[in-house]
């Protein structure tokens, strides 16, 4: 009989789509259009963004399969590497998700504030405010239990899915044709040129595809995981690629390359063609929406992994307490939330550190990856239910690990003054794994 608590195969879904489609769609389309230049190298970055994101999805789909546990995403680097390997991955990560969580939820009050509060409140207190209880509220809902937290996950997906269907349908609106491009890319680029840009337009557009790879921190909280977690990637990356392709090509068609280059809110230009005055309102509710399903699907996500360390003693053992009726680790999502709103009040100092976060990121995708190789051997298939990629089970996971590595290294040479900074504070989460298994008790 299947457990009410767990997450079925729609509600997993929904999770990969809100895990991928945060505030980057609708900011990071005007970086593309400005490094890509022409409509060739901007969709075709898109389009093969999508793939190869999706032969990331697939990767992921096996590695969730084979080794379904909570804090997966923790888990396989201690399983296929060595549990210090594992800290020094997800030691910054634990801690700068937060402060990310926190920045996003404030630029989520900044935009439904001139909506929701009175006058005077329409200062950085009343931003505070609106992310504070904003925070609070998710809490309560998730604390309640992981079907509440699906629910509400899926209700909010829902409703952006739906509001970026009618932004697509700007398509179709009456608008005024985009002026041609005047100043964008040159008829005399030569061939390294095309190719730069394709790579450095690659930067932005991985990061608004990623975040499938957070779907196997769930393991067992999903119904029938190795079935479900692989259809749930495959079906939400799918779904995803399709939107994101549609939304662009209403940008390029309202706007045209040089309005996207230059727009300073992308997604309210195009708002304003179908809901007239009234787009600016729309875009504060779908861009708050965003915002929610972000802080919601981070509640799920980032105490599995707190329960993951837990179990592995590089965090303390009540962290890997969990309410087995409700399947929520109730300790660890509290202290997650702690973060969060301590971060709320140094938002601004924080975003600097947030600037070596892709460095580590960078490393976890590319050997995390990989492990699906080290799972092949080390966990065989012994049932028809286990998924596996099948063609291309090779080259596959090859291509994504190849270009994601290419993607850091470009995006790491054009940021070269944090680059040490970087290393660092990676490389500084080596001695720290093995000073914390010393202080921790071992029972």
């Amino acid at each position: 009989m299947l457990n009410k608590n767990k997450l079925n195969l729609f509600d997993t879904i929904m999770l990969v789509v809100s895990l991928i489609i945060g505030m980057g769609i609708f900011r990071n389309p005007v970086e593309v259009a400005k490094t890509a230049q022409t409509p060739t190298i901007f969709f075709l970055a898109w389009i093969l963004g999508g793939i190869i994101s999706f032969l990331g999805g697939l990767t992921y789909a096996e590695i969730g399969s084979r080794y379904a546990v909570k804090g997966g995403f923790y888990k396989i680097f201690s399983y296929c590497y060595h549990p210090a390997f594992a800290f020094m991955v997800n030691w910054m990560l634990v801690i700068s998700n937060a402060g990310a969580v926190s920045i996003v939820a404030m630029v989520g009050a900044e935009y439904i504030n001139p909506v929701l509060m009175p006058e005077s409140l329409q200062n950085p207190l009343g931003i505070k405010i609106t992310s504070i209880g904003t925070i609070v509220i998710l809490y309560a809902i998730n604390f309640i239990g992981i079907r509440l937290s699906a629910k509400t996950q899926n209700v909010l997906s829902m409703i952006k899915i739906v509001l970026m269907g009618l932004l697509i349908l700007t398509i179709f609106g009456n608008h005024p044709t985009p002026k041609a491009s005047t100043n964008l890319a040159s008829e005399h680029w030569e061939t390294m040129d095309y190719f730069k840009a394709l790579a450095l337009s690659f930067i932005p557009i991985f990061f608004t595809y990623g975040g499938y790879q957070q779907t196997i921190n769930f393991g067992t909280d999903i119904e029938n995981p190795s079935k479900n977690t692989p259809k749930g990637i495959f079906i939400g990356c799918g779904l995803v690629m399709f939107l994101y392709l549609a939304i662009n090509f209403a940008y390029y068609k309202v706007l045209g390359m040089e309005g996207m280059a230059n727009s300073t809110s992308l997604t309210s230009d195009l708002a304003k063609v179908f809901f007239g005055e009234t787009g600016s309102k729309v875009t504060s509710v779908l861009l708050f929406i965003s915002v929610l399903t972000f802080v919601n699907s981070s509640m799920l996500t980032n105490p599995r992994v707190y329960f993951a360390m837990a179990e592995d003693g590089v965090l303390p053992k009540f962290f890997s307490k969990q309410n087995d009726k409700s399947q929520v680790q109730e300790i660890a999502l509290t202290v997650y939330v702690s973060f969060l709103i301590l971060f709320l009040f140094f938002g601004d100092s924080f975003k600097e550190l947030l600037n070596y976060v892709m460095f580590c990121d960078s490393i976890g995708m590319i050997t995390s990856a990989f492990t699906i190789f080290i799972l092949r051997k080390k966990i065989l298939q012994t049932s028809e239910s286990l998924y596996t990629i099948g063609f291309g089970k090779v080259l596959f996971p090859a291509i994504f690990i190849v270009t994601y590595t290419l993607v850091a290294v470009s995006a790491l040479l054009s940021n070269k003054e944090n680059l040490p900074t970087a290393i660092g504070l990676f490389l500084g989460g080596l001695p720290l794994y093995y000073l914390i298994k010393k202080i921790i008790p071992k029972s």
